[in-house]
């Protein structure tokens, strides 16, 4: 591990960011341009976001299947607004098998159009809807700038292919999806705060009707799209012929929704709780929630590493992820370094005199604060400490969301001041027009992260862009 300092956030957001990513474990580049190798701490916390999310899932019904990698260009093709949509990011496979193939295969950058071909075998009655299904894989989307996470030409992710007899069914499905699968980890497992809304129609997923999001504000106030939840009406379903025997005999078409969430919550994690000194993770996500640092001379040795793996097992016992580092090669200055790097949430401390207190030294590493606590109470103290930081994180970070929030500003020049210094969010009344949105991020980069699904413009509120009546809130913020 380096003993460098990182860059500091408020001068040079993007290179710390780099640097936290590398120095915690969490990925490195590949020798595939634009592609990662997560490493496996940064795969462990994306195996904690998969556990939660995968569990949601399954709650709502749904199941886990597996669809192929590789998608035939005449299935994809077939799905005009899709295949326009990916086009440029499409990956082809054009030879295998030392032979140029008959026809090309795309390496699948979603998959709706190979899903919903065969749905198509899957659906005949009224009786065989809903489906209920989710994928664990890999997306191939070639990508011109890549960052670590946030946008890399492979990536991880789940992907959610539903299919309704009703359009109020496959609407509440795309809401149910947003609010208690997605919000609820992001919120109470990341402790991240998201802001819950609807895509413009220019920043809508491909072939949807709608496309409901959830944005979270990042440290450098750019906006992370967290996950997404789309409403596609019935247009896939009409392109690959899906259609079923309805309640009154009569034919139809099925309503179809899609969601998603991927790798980039891992880099969303590292912005939205990082310092200066490198991760605070928070504890329903991390991969060690204590570390143990025996602290000794040679003839305390035996009893303080003894003392230090009975402290383990009972916090085991209890249900806490611990390590004990007890690596003789370095020091304790170095390992209380590399750990507070690694964002671990609570370090314990134990040296022969914590043994003769009967207690342990802990470290909070979300405010960086130390206690003594009684080894006669420790397990039930630490089970508190980590629910304290896992709510601090939350807190801080709600705090911050709010704090970098713009509000009706008093001018469009306001506005579009703060959006180029990305200050944060900027919520105000929109027309709804094309040109408006357009006019916004030509002048500041920034775009319309969403149209907030809690709030609703008092009739006589106007356009901070044109002064023409406002038909929603909009949301606008640079973003990643």
């Amino acid at each position: 591990m380096s003993t460098t300092a990182l860059p500091a956030q408020s001068s040079d957001f993007p290179a710390w960011y780099g640097e936290v990513v590398r120095r915690a474990g969490l990925a490195e580049n590949s020798s595939v341009r634009g592609a990662m190798v997560i490493k496996p701490y940064g795969y462990a916390i994306w195996e904690a976001i998969q556990r939660e999310l995968d569990d949601r899932i399954k709650a709502t019904g749904h199941e886990n299947f597996y669809f192929p990698l590789f998608v035939p260009m005449s299935v994809l093709a077939q799905e005009g607004e899709l295949v326009e949509g990916f086009a440029p990011e499409v990956a082809v496979v054009t030879e295998a098998g030392g032979k140029k193939l008959e026809e090309p295969l795309a390496v699948r950058p979603t998959s709706e159009a190979l899903i919903w071909s065969t749905y198509a075998r899957w659906v005949q009655s009224y009786r065989d809807l809903p489906l209920l299904y989710n994928q664990w894989a890999n997306v191939v989307r070639w990508e011109l700038r890549p960052r670590l996470f946030l946008r890399t030409s492979e990536f991880l992710w789940q992907e959610g292919h539903t299919a309704h007899e009703t359009e109020e069914e496959a609407l509440a499905e795309t809401l149910a999806i947003l609010h208690d699968v997605y919000a609820d980890m992001i919120e109470n497992v990341l402790a991240i705060p998201v802001l819950r809304g609807r895509k413009s129609e220019s920043e809508r997923f491909p072939g949807a009707v709608d496309t409901y999001t959830l944005e979270a504000l990042m440290r450098d106030g750019r906006a992370l799209q967290a996950a997404t939840s789309h409403y596609l009406g019935q247009g896939f379903a009409r392109t690959f012929d899906v259609r079923f025997t309805g309640r009154d005999g009569s034919e139809q078409y099925p309503y179809a929704t899609s969601w998603g969430a991927t790798t980039r919550l891992v880099g969303g994690v590292v912005m939205a709780h990082g310092d200066d000194r490198g991760l605070r993770l928070p504890p329903r996500v991390a991969p060690q929630q204590v570390v143990i640092v025996p602290i000794f001379r040679e003839e305390d040795r035996a009893g303080v590493l003894q003392a230090a793996a009975a402290v383990a097992d009972e916090l085991r016992a209890a249900g806490v992820r611990v390590r004990v580092d007890d690596r003789p090669e370095y020091r304790p200055g170095f390992k209380f370094n590399e750990w507070e790097l690694k964002g671990v949430p609570l370090r314990i401390e134990i040296g022969s005199r914590d043994l003769v207190a009967g207690a342990v030294t802990v470290a909070r590493r979300d405010i960086r604060e130390k206690q003594q606590i009684p080894l006669a109470r420790m397990s039930a103290a630490i089970g508190e400490m980590l629910s304290d930081v896992q709510a601090s994180l939350f807190h801080t970070a709600r705090d911050e969301h709010e704090r970098r929030t713009l509000r009706d500003p008093g001018s469009y020049d306001e506005m579009i001041e703060y959006l180029r210094e990305a200050g944060g969010f900027v919520a105000a009344g929109w027309c709804g027009r094309r040109e408006c949105e357009v006019r916004v991020k030509d002048e500041s980069s920034a775009t319309i992260r969403c149209l907030p699904l809690a709030e609703q413009r008092a009739q006589a509120s106007t356009c901070v862009c044109c002064g023409r009546t406002a038909v929603s809130d909009a949301v606008w913020a640079q973003a990643y």
